[in-house]
């Protein structure tokens, strides 16, 4: 057995990598803002000092936080998302002179994403300091699904669209995308409602050609979030939220039931209704022409396809194309030519030409580890409700640089949604920070069982196991 001092051991020692880490990401990151001054203007940034302290507060706040209400977190999850946040400063610091030189209208958007960065780390540490234990939520998820309902339906009643989707809630003069939240809300209701249900889900249905399909009573759930997803696609034109929404729970329905059916039944529900959207929704028809044949764009007007009104797709491949594989050069590119969404929807393009190959699989690898923690979180967790939610979590991670990816490398017709952490956007970076609270709230909780199963006697951690508040909740 080991000694009483072990647990705490674990903690300092999981907290002293975190603190390491956090030094290494203030040294990129810093660099990275002086390498663009230096490419761009010659000299130093002005505002370099700055953007040290204000990154250094924001590791240092953020990593006292964990320490004092998550104590036995993954190690790696603060670094990665600030790194990666830190990277998406440095990329809108470097975009901003370039737009303004071409459009002097144009606002600066690095000051205004520090400020929603300082935001998403305080709602992270608020998080973490109220929600002491993430089974409290489970006790919420038909409300929550409620809300997640609402807020994905509201944009449809707001007068207006933005670049052809309604995904926006504008309010006086600020605007918020539900989107970015409801994908978190719908982990939540799925992973708790699938801890109840799925017995039921996974063990009924009739066999036909040797694949075991739902019972159509169970079925209603995956109908009833096709149909949702649907309505989204169509009224609101928002194809990335749409297949976030239905992916997650199928991930989700997969996980929990181990049954393949359930994926079978999703791609074939997901490619009907993308393929009836897409041939009847002007928006979404023509962003798909753009997919199948970026190049139309030059032709002359009586020659393209119905739909396609922009060359984003175009000058994005001749982005990737022109970066090779170490790039032009951080500050020397040409990430205007890609038109408003340089600084959004289209950053990634900007790693791709400056940074090249090189950066942009480095990137990449960043959100791949970030996304591995959460199902090693997964497997790691003691109680059927977290497992599900870090599989939800790490899911819409996932599916939304998959969908943001794959639209501007020409894998998938373009969706809309932002790069997670890197692109611009208030309600982005304050939804993906919540995330990574929860995150880290389900690591320290898995932890914490994992260490007190192996301090105490055998007999005694069975115990404690059978008494968790989820499976006292269980019980007949």
């Amino acid at each position: 057995m080991r000694s009483a001092l072990a647990p705490a051991n674990t903690a300092i020692a999981r907290r002293r990598v975190e603190a390491t880490l956090l030094l290494l990401v203030l040294g990129i990151t810093v660099a990275g803002q002086a390498s663009v001054g230096l490419a761009m203007t010659g000299r130093l940034p002005g505002d370099l000092s700055g953007f040290a302290v204000s990154m250094s507060l924001l590791a240092f706040v953020s990593h006292l936080a964990v320490r004092r209400f998550a104590a036995y977190a993954d190690p790696l999850i603060l670094p990665l998302a600030l790194l990666l946040t830190g990277l998406g400063l440095v990329l809108l610091a470097r975009l901003d002179p370039t737009y303004q030189e071409k459009w002097p209208k144009s606002e600066l958007t690095a000051p205004g994403q520090l400020l929603w960065t300082v935001i998403g780390v305080g709602v992270c540490t608020a998080l973490l300091a109220l929600v002491r234990d993430h089974r409290l939520l489970q006790r919420y998820i038909y409300l929550t699904m409620a809300v997640s309902l609402v807020l994905l339906m509201a944009p449809a009643f707001f007068p207006g669209d933005t670049y052809g989707a309604k995904r926006w809630i504008l309010v006086g003069g600020l605007s918020l995308q539900p989107g970015e939240f409801v994908k978190i809300m719908i982990a939540v209701f799925f992973a708790g409602y699938l801890v109840v249900h799925r017995d039921a889900l996974a063990l009924t249905g009739r066999r036909v050609l040797g694949v075991r399909l739902p019972p159509g009573r169970q079925l209603g759930p995956i109908v009833t979030v096709w149909v949702v997803s649907l309505l989204v696609l169509v009224f609101e034109r928002d194809l990335g939220t749409s297949l976030i929404f239905f992916g997650v729970f199928v991930v989700l329905l997969y996980v929990a039931t181990e049954r393949t059916s359930w994926i079978v039944c999703g791609l074939f529900m997901a490619a009907a209704g993308a393929f009836v959207v897409g041939s009847t929704e002007p928006h979404v028809k023509g962003r798909v022409a753009a997919w199948l044949d970026p190049m139309a764009i030059y032709l002359p007007p009586e020659l393209r396809p119905d739909g396609i009104v922009s060359d984003q797709s175009a000058q994005a491949l001749f982005s990737f194309g022109s970066g090779g594989v170490t790039g032009t050069g951080l500050g020397l590119g040409h990430p205007e030519l890609i038109g408003f969404a340089g600084r959004s929807d289209f950053i990634l393009t900007t790693v791709g030409e400056e940074l090249g190959l090189a950066g942009t699989m480095a990137v990449l690898l960043l959100y791949g580890l970030l996304v591995q923690r959460g199902l090693r979180m997964a497997v790691a967790a003691r109680d059927p409700f977290g497992k599900l939610l870090a599989v939800g979590l790490a899911a819409a991670l996932a599916l939304q640089v998959f969908v943001v990816t794959g639209g501007v490398t020409g894998l998938l017709p373009l969706t809309g949604k932002a790069l997670p952490f890197l692109a611009k956007g208030g309600s982005s970076v304050v939804a993906n920070w919540l995330m990574i609270a929860l995150l880290l709230r389900i690591s320290d909780s898995a932890e914490r069982q994992r260490e007190a199963s192996v301090s105490l006697p055998q007999p005694l951690a069975e115990a404690q196991t059978a008494l968790t508040p989820v499976a006292v909740a269980q019980r007949p």
